[in-house]
């Protein structure tokens, strides 16, 4: 992580708000409410720093409404450095060090954190059919089991459960990480369709549930890794298999143990960094930002209604 901390957004709460704003706004304000730009500023000892009127619907808004921040009680150089933190980080930052760098409760830093995980849930803008390969593109698909280690539990406790996790990788392109509630050809399927365009050139293993599912697109080519094959030609899932490597660490050594309620917010953060990689020519700030844009729109409420 390369984060310069005596940055004033990190410890000033002008500073923050203002960095807020020009990530959210990079154009001017905008009402979260109606949508409109004809707004103004509140000034003075009778309003709270950042209160700004939209003229047309009348009602008033700050920089953290509309988004995962709004009604938050941490203050916005906490919130800004959370999504540095989670932002730069490939392997994950733990609750608790969160807590211990944020200086807030271990709750609020949990929360937090799957705010963060919710803004960084970005859709990609589509007509509403999958947006993933093509004619002449490849797609590899593969799948494996995520949750933790027997010996990262404390003595005594049961030893956590793992579940199914289904990865698409676009050669040159995006990734999409999905928990499935059990590997089979119609839970594969689903997130295939989904996502997968079915003219794509398709690369799995040679399991009974490809075998199935390949049928689906214009070509399907497998690798047999139960006769140690990994690579045959242009035929492999060796990048699906590398952002698996990059979970488990993740999992494994930061976290230690992810239940199946909140897999899916943990996929989303690893989905998240993989597809805004250095490689791509994103740094950690440009990371972080386009989690703060991905932030829009967005609650999330400590105890969600069922």
């Amino acid at each position: 992580m390369t984060i310069n901390l005596t940055n004033p957004i990190f410890h000033d709460e002008d500073a923050a708000r203002a960095h807020l704003e020009s990530v959210r706004w990079p154009n001017g304000p905008e009402c979260p409410h109606c949508g409109s730009d004809r707004v103004t500023r509140l000034a003075g000892s009778s309003h709270r720093k950042g209160l700004i009127h939209c003229n047309a619907c009348e009602k008033p808004f700050t920089v953290t409404v509309g988004s995962v921040m709004e009604r938050s009680k941490i203050a916005m150089p906490k919130w800004v450095l959370g999504f540095y933190l989670m932002a730069s980080s490939k392997k994950g930052v733990s609750s608790h060090q969160l807590h211990r760098m944020l200086g807030i409760t271990y709750k609020s830093a949990w929360f937090l954190s799957m705010r963060i995980r919710e803004a960084m849930h970005i859709e990609p803008e589509t007509d509403g059919g999958p947006d993933m390969g093509g004619k002449g593109k490849i797609v590899e698909s593969d799948e494996t089991f995520v949750g933790g280690k027997k010996k990262n539990v404390h003595n005594g406790k049961p030893e956590p459960k793992k579940h199914p996790v289904v990865a698409l990788v676009e050669r040159g392109g995006t990734l999409r990480a999905r928990h499935v509630p059990n590997v089979t050809a119609k839970s594969v399927r689903e997130v295939l369709k989904k996502h997968v365009k079915p003219e794509t050139h398709l690369m799995t293993d040679t399991s009974l549930v490809a075998e199935h599912v390949g049928k689906d697109f214009a070509k399907h080519s497998a690798v047999n890794h139960s006769r140690d094959e990994y690579v045959r030609g242009n035929a492999y899932t060796n990048t699906a298999e590398s952002f698996f490597a990059l979970v488990k660490r993740k999992v494994y050594g930061t976290h230690h143990a992810v239940s199946e309620k909140h897999l899916q917010r943990y996929m989303t953060e690893a989905e998240f960094i993989w597809n805004n990689r250095s490689s791509k020519g994103i740094d950690d700030a440009a990371r972080a930002d386009n989690a703060i844009r991905g932030a829009k729109g967005k609650r999330l409420m400590y105890r969600q209604p069922n």
